[in-house]
């Protein structure tokens, strides 16, 4: 099965030239990397261009000229990966706090799976550099959206998340609500309600260290309202 690794990116000039190498280090010879870049005013489109002399056509870029929300840079993502022949999706943010070394674990699980979670929130999983309160947030609400929905994925607010192209056909990416956190809520509930096999797998998941974190408790807040409406659809 042929892998694309989805990398959405606002602002991540200081990270996005470490991530794409360590990537490549890890995954098959025959998989691809794509930048998603959402009109990035500090380079980052540049940057992977500049990539691209190493990496050839390994490496690709979706420029987009405004912020157009995570749900939206994933679905391009996913439909591109279609038209250009993978069959296996990966969604990876760019600031490392998705370790690069867990992706032959996920592609691994995914050879039997629909889906491959890389879990916070089983035996083996955690997060590093955290205060209590966002930890206490974020488990909080994975175990909120866990009994509001009746799934039991135990990471659902988690982003990285490989998926067999058969899984999202299932879920039907064109009914999709969400438009921004909520996204991944959504994407694994939907998968879980079409009866994909669903594999987690624990993942040590730091803070990141460079750039500025685009997750805020008003966004956080607004994926939990939007549990209902998930479930109402």
């Amino acid at each position: 099965m042929k892998l694309l690794v989805i990398i959405p990116t606002y602002n991540e000039i200081d990270n996005i030239t470490k991530i794409v190498p360590e990537v490549f280090k890890v995954i098959p010879q025959d998989a691809g990397i794509l930048v998603v870049d959402d009109g990035s005013p500090d380079g980052t489109a540049g940057a992977v261009k500049q990539m691209q002399a190493q990496f050839g056509t390994r490496l690709s870029l979706l420029e987009r000229t405004k912020k157009s929300g995570l749900a939206d840079a994933y679905i391009t993502g996913f439909k591109w990966g279609f038209e250009n022949g993978y069959d296996v999706l990966c969604e990876m943010d760019a600031d490392f706090s998705h370790k690069p070394e867990y992706l032959p674990q996920l592609y691994e699980a995914i050879q039997s799976n629909d889906v491959a979670i890389g879990s916070r929130n089983i035996k083996g999983g955690a997060v590093e550099g955290w205060s209590a309160l966002r930890n206490f947030i974020s488990k909080g609400g994975s175990l909120y959206s866990r009994i509001v929905l009746g799934c039991p994925v135990k990471d659902l607010t988690g982003g990285f998340n490989m998926w067999r192209k058969s899984a999202l056909d299932r879920i039907g990416l064109d009914t999709i609500i969400s438009k921004g956190y909520s996204f991944q809520i959504e994407m694994k509930y939907k998968a879980f309600k079409a009866g994909c096999s669903i594999k987690e797998i624990p993942i040590i998941f730091p803070d990141r260290v460079a750039g500025v974190s685009k997750m805020s408790k008003g966004i956080f807040m607004e994926a939990l309202k939007a549990v209902w409406r998930i479930r109402n659809a």
